[in-house]
């Protein structure tokens, strides 16, 4: 505690230097300052760590920390010196100081802009990541503080040291003397340094998740001494499943005598246990959770999934709960899927582990699931369950997440998980929420350009439990946004569904041309119909006659597939009544050596479930043993109930697979480019084709991100001018909208020069400033109700003299009031355009955005804004000008001469370098900007200024702060 006699610091604790870290290994540390109230956890630190890496740090013997060490170790300014550290269980595993340095090495205070930096990193924890992850707190710290560069000096053996500074991605120099290594970074973050910490973030999100989903051992907490209940469900579920590793039932309330439930190992708390728990699955009232938390933390419990209700779901007092929880694991390392979780599924053969509450396995596939909600869970999982015990015949499930409140791991997590999982191929996510937009279309275009990602998305209202950013972003901006990442949205979990089954072993088609064929005339007609709704560009269905055989089918297949003007095929068929089940056996397998043929090109079945074909199609997809299959082909034919209420045959999307080759869990789990030929089919053309249509999109989308374009540079564009601009601005006030000059000048140091427009209080500064200008020009009044509202009548255009000039300035103060009101000002005419608005903000939950639309009340009205995430591309900007529905006006629709898209989009370009550039920058509004036959012209501009946040998302790794 600091005496009245101790100086105070320079500044007050910076609180928002405290993050939580995901480390290389999957566990977790806090970051925080080191203070005062430091002194005993420094020494009993120093006391752990061993005489080589003493030795290391201090470049001779030194044993122990002397009381003036001490001191100077934890009593910081938080300016000049800085110290952090990581701790786990409330205990330093490592430290790293900064002291700014002038001149000769000197100790100094600011503007001097260099400080040495050290580390010292407990011996147990070294290979962690910790070093690295300090490195990057710290160098945001000291940018924080007006530091540009760090000195380290490094003896040349310890090689783990320097590859932490040399591996970092910063701007570097590296010289040798006096027997010393000397680094120097320049902490400017670059495309590199970016590019490492996103790597370490992926790295370590993905090893987290991996322990979480495939533990070593498992222990069920709260598993009841009678049959039934949560915990003792869990615990069979594990059981049945057949996990293989060390399995134990705890609960404080079993006799002590009792060894066994179930044939599982039983004891009365998880530090009875002897070996490791890495996994402890928690089933306990809520109110008993933290002293479990405490028992899981002290034992080493790397994970927890906790199922337990009565967090935020229920309340300010469950919120609080629930925050409590969350730190409490993070303090001991342990990540949280939860609480009020459904759990989690992996059906890989070395693991198969059912920590949730489905009463079955999935059948292995290679479908990664993820939902906030325990009751979609269930959903997707019946959706996907086929009678017989399995799941559809396209693929299985490779793993399932249930993520409940999901006050720790997110979507963000375990698509970190998914991006490099070999038994992946197709993710399917139902988002609530979604607590971080920006990471999340960050992570999910990376996803995307390397396996499938579909999503259904939640239509903004939080539920109660899930702790978002709020967003300004309409749903529809923020899924248009998605949509960009690569993201297939759709908006059912049905489409959900429909789409994961074509995507996870059909090939992508190479384009929108889609030939169609089966032997029912209507059936065809409505998918051809279907096929132009949904933009594709369908041939002219090929009727076979309802007396077509499978060799028919077979035959036109072939000949469909072989067609170079094909890329897709949908194939629909209806059963003849009474026809027997192995005519549609022998169907399904016509269809598929057909397809097998030519295995570059989709086939989808549209199929009227009439006579046997329902049975044939289940039959032929069943995953159950051929024995379970043959004793339900004497079942009578309809659809039949599965296990969570999901329907059978006639439920969902189908797939065709010979009859007399059974499925194996090896087959299942094969990567899509070594797995049998599957055809999914629907019975419904609308579900088959939007499938479909979405395929379609989704393989333009990866075509196009293959050639991402580029970020341009302009050579006159003055970015240090610009800074210090906005430095001398914001020492006025804390957020401000600058003047119109101002802006004026911001704007030319990006090469966006505004339409000169002069102030005219009086008719006479009205012909004066028209003297200036030129004519024609063009009368304005800016007053906040008036501007950008020509439909009311404020604005007066092609005034050729003076005697107009002033006829027009009286109108319009008859109309619209006194001139002190209005804010007239006069304009030179620019050249006849199109009309266009283009603007910028900051969105709390998605980050910058640049917005584009035609200016006017129909475009207003009909919401026809395109927008894109900063920094924009070259490829970008284009798309981004022909988004919009009306972007016809402006490429010579009807007639019309079409306008300067080039300069236009040059400009969005211009914008978005500003605003990423400078994150102080936190609105621009251009508008109008008149797009004429040659250039584009700014005739009005308002710029926001904000001082920036803290830290960004290009500043250090962090976990949601709780």
């Amino acid at each position: 505690m600091r005496t009245s006699a101790e100086p105070r610091s320079r500044y007050e604790y910076p609180a928002h230097w405290e993050a939580d870290v995901v480390l290389r290994d999957g566990g977790t540390a806090r970051i925080r300052p080191i203070t005062v109230d430091d002194a005993d956890r420094l020494v009993h630190f120093y006391e752990q760590v061993s005489d080589e890496s003493k030795y290391y740090r201090f470049f001779a013997p030194y044993p122990r920390l002397s009381a003036k060490d001490v001191h100077r170790f934890t009593h910081h300014d938080f300016v000049d010196r800085v110290g952090l550290a990581a701790t786990v269980g409330g205990e330093f595993i490592a430290t790293v100081r900064y002291d700014r340095i002038g001149a000769g090495g000197a100790p100094a205070s600011g503007p001097a802009d260099e400080a040495e930096v050290a580390f010292l990193v407990q011996d147990a924890h070294q290979g962690r990541g910790v070093a690295s992850a300090l490195l990057e707190h710290i160098a945001a710290v000291a940018r924080e503080r007006g530091i540009r560069r760090f000195a380290a000096e490094v003896l040349p053996a310890n090689n783990k040291m320097i590859k932490v500074f040399t591996d970092a991605g910063y701007t570097q120099k590296r010289s040798f003397e006096d027997g010393v290594v000397r680094l120097e970074l320049d902490l400017e973050p670059t495309d590199r340094a970016l590019a490492v910490q996103y790597a370490r973030e992926q790295r370590a999100e993905a090893r987290s998740v991996q322990r979480l989903l495939a533990p070593g051992s498992v222990a069920v907490i709260g598993v009841g001494r009678a049959p039934g209940g949560v915990g003792r469900s869990v615990l069979a579920n594990i059981r049945d499943a057949g996990y293989e590793g060390p399995l134990y039932a705890v609960n404080k309330a079993f006799p002590e005598d009792l060894t066994e439930v179930d044939g599982v190992a039983a004891y009365r708390c998880v530090r009875d246990v002897e070996g490791p728990v890495d996994l402890a699955v928690v089933a306990v009232p809520a109110e008993y959770v933290p002293a479990v938390v405490a028992e899981c933390g002290e034992h080493g419990v790397q994970g927890l999934v906790v199922l337990s209700a009565g967090y935020a779901e229920s309340g300010p007092e469950g919120k609080e709960r629930q925050r409590a929880l969350v730190q409490k694991a993070r303090a001991y390392g342990m990540r949280i899927i939860g609480p009020n979780a459904f759990g989690v599924i992996n059906t890989a053969a070395d693991v198969r582990l059912n920590a949730s509450l489905a009463p079955e396995m999935p059948r292995p596939g290679r479908i990664g699931m993820f939902a906030q909600s325990g009751a979609i869970g269930i959903a997707l999982l019946s959706r996907l369950h086929r009678r017989g015990g399995g799941v559809t015949g396209t693929t299985g499930v490779s793993t399932f997440v249930s993520a409940g409140n999901r006050a720790d791991v997110s979507g963000n997590d375990v698509l970190q998980y998914w991006y490099e999982d070999p038994d992946t191929d197709v993710v399917l996510m139902y988002l609530e929420t979604i607590g971080n937009p920006r990471k999340f279309t960050r992570l999910a275009r990376r996803t995307a350009a390397a396996k499938p990602l579909v999503v259904v998305q939640g239509t903004g209202t939080a539920p109660q439990g899930h702790a978002v950013r709020a967003t300004r972003l309409p749903h529809a901006t923020v899924s248009a946004l998605l949509r960009q990442a690569g993201v297939i949205r759709v908006d059912t979990i049905t489409e959900l569904v429909d789409a994961g089954l074509l995507l996870a072993r059909q090939p992508l088609p190479a384009g929108p041309r889609v030939a169609i064929l089966g032997n029912s005339e209507s059936l065809g007609v409505l998918t051809y119909d279907r096929c132009l709704a949904e933009g594709l560009r369908p041939a002219r269905p090929l009727d076979l006659t309802t007396g077509a055989t499978p060799e028919d089918f077979h035959r036109a297949l072939s000949a469909a597939l072989a067609d170079d003007t094909n890329d897709s095929v949908v194939v629909t068929a209806i059963p003849a009544i009474g026809e027997a089940s192995p005519g549609d056996a022998e169907l399904a397998e016509a269809l598929r050596s057909a397809a097998a043929g030519v295995p570059g090109k989709p086939v989808l079945v549209v199929h009227v479930e009439l006579g046997g074909l329902a049975e044939a199609l289940s039959a032929a997809a069943s995953t159950a043993p051929a024995a379970v299959r043959a004793a339900g082909a004497e079942r009578a034919p309809g659809p039949e109930k599965t296990p969570g209420g999901g329907g059978g045959a006639g439920d969902g999307a189908h797939p065709l697979r010979p009859a007399e080759r059974p499925p194996t869990a090896a087959a299942d789990r094969a990567p899509a480019s070594e797995a049998p030929r599957l055809i999914p089919a629907y019975p419904a053309a609308e579900r088959a084709v939007r499938a479909l249509a979405e395929a379609v999109r989704y393989a333009q989308w990866r075509r196009e991100a293959a050639e991402p374009g580029r970020v341009p540079e302009y050579e006159d564009i003055d970015e240090k001018g610009a800074a210090r601009l906005i430095g001398e601005l914001l020492e006025r006030g804390e957020g401000l909208t600058i003047s119109d000059a101002q802006t004026c000048e911001l704007l030319a140091k990006y090469g966006i020069r505004v339409r000169r427009a002069l102030p005219a209080p009086t008719p006479d500064d009205a012909v004066a400033a028209a003297r200036t200008l030129g004519y024609p020009v063009a009368l304005k009044a800016t007053a906040p109700h008036l501007r950008h509202r020509a439909d009311l009548g404020g604005v007066r255009l092609d005034l050729a003299d003076e005697e107009q000039l002033r006829r027009a300035y009286t109108e319009l103060s008859e109309l619209f009031g006194k001139p002190e009101e209005l804010r007239p000002v006069v304009q030179g005419m620019a050249p006849r355009g199109v009309d266009t608005v283009v603007r910028t903000v900051i969105d709390p939950a998605a980050g910058a955005v640049l917005s584009f639309g035609l200016a006017g009340a129909a475009s207003q009205l009909l919401d026809d804004t395109a927008h894109r995430l900063i920094p924009v591309t070259d490829r970008e900007a284009t798309s981004l000008v022909r988004a919009i529905r009306t972007a016809p006006l402006l490429f010579g629709w009807r007639g019309s001469t079409p306008v300067d898209t080039p300069a236009l989009e040059e400009l969005l370009l211009r914008v978005s370098r500003l605003v990423d550039d400078h994150p102080e920058v936190v609105a621009v509004t251009l508008e109008p900007v008149v797009v004429a036959p040659h250039g584009a012209n700014v005739l009005g501009a308002t710029v926001r200024l904000a001082p920036p946040p803290a830290r960004d998302d290009h500043g250090p790794r962090t976990m949601p702060a709780y």
